[in-house]
């Protein structure tokens, strides 16, 4: 994929995720056994971008990982999702990771350490942008610098693309990133972060909270509710898309696919309605797989699940 295929852009981070297989997510203190361990690519900027790459979406990854073989790992996983890695930079000696615990419920607690991934400048992001003319979209999420997110969404809508932030890790944030941003994902819990609330977003509660982040600067605000769907709110119009009863396998990177799929239904030119239906569908899919990138759906996936659904 040419740079000047890329309507996607993803700037953010990339991790090799270690994740552990057990009964439950233990208690403090508690040490317990665990099944199984697996190793696979990950990070959320990455796997929104192999997402969107699955989906046959044109995609360009800018981030950074160490050099070390977690890299050449990473920048590989990339490459065959058909993600563009030209703006995937070596800092550093040490690959960003991620430590998750899987509960057999599907439930998942996850720790990351960016490494390489907090090296990534404001100055990387302005030289990809320019190296990108058909960029028209952008994905954003908090785990790398918040000063390299403040400047992407702004040099992002000074080229008028648009801005897609998923508000993760969870963090209060300032008013003039959210004033970029044309469409905020937050789940339950990021949601009442970024109101100042303790604890989640509950379901009755939603519209309120997604009028209210709203109200902070994104005109869409789509809050993901787990297996309960997400809520979509766009300039005062709410409509609730309701989840899928599925066979619950691992939820790791839900959120992370419906952004990718977010983002390639917009840019293939569906109306806002008809991608969050569509990515709300690959985000399902994707809890029926085990694992991170290895788990986002194709686009043939998704569009015979809507066709029977």
């Amino acid at each position: 994929m040419g740079l000047h295929d890329c309507s996607i852009v993803v700037i953010g981070s990339i991790n090799m995720d270690l994740a552990v297989r057990c009964p439950r997510v233990p208690a403090p203190g508690e040490t317990i056994l665990g099944s199984s361990l697996l190793e696979s690519p990950g990070g959320k900027g990455a796997n929104q971008a192999v997402a969107a790459g699955t989906l046959g979406g044109g995609v360009a990854m800018v981030g950074c990982v160490g050099n070390d073989t977690y890299g050449d790992a990473l920048r590989a996983s990339l490459a065959a999702a058909k993600v563009n890695t030209d703006w995937v930079l070596s800092r550093g000696e040490r690959s960003g990771v991620a430590l998750i615990e899987v509960a057999d419920t599907g439930e998942n607690s996850i720790v990351v350490v960016p490494a390489a991934n907090g090296l990534l400048m404001p100055s990387d992001v302005e030289s990809a942008l320019a190296a990108l003319p058909a960029a028209r979209i952008m994905l954003l999420q908090l785990e790398v610098p918040l000063s390299t997110v403040r400047a992407a969404a702004r040099l992002g809508k000074q080229r008028g693309l648009r801005i897609l932030l998923d508000p993760a890790p969870a963090q209060p944030l300032p008013p003039d990133l959210l004033a970029e941003v044309d469409i905020l994902t937050p789940n339950q819990g990021e949601a009442a972060i970024l109101l100042g609330r303790t604890g989640e977003v509950s379901l009755d509660d939603a519209p309120s909270a997604a009028a209210q982040l709203s109200a902070m600067g994104p005109r869409v605000v789509l809050l993901k509710l787990g297996s309960e769907g997400v809520l979509l709110y766009d300039a005062g119009r709410i409509e609730h898309v309701a989840g899928y009863a599925m066979a619950t396998v691992d939820t790791t990177a839900a959120g992370d696919c419906l952004a990718g799929a977010l983002a390639t239904a917009l840019a293939e030119g569906a109306p806002l309605h008809e991608a969050v239906y569509f990515a709300n569908a690959a985000a399902a899919i994707s809890t029926t797989r085990a694992g991170a990138q290895v788990s986002m759906p194709g686009h043939a996936d998704v569009d015979r699940w809507l066709a029977s659904h």
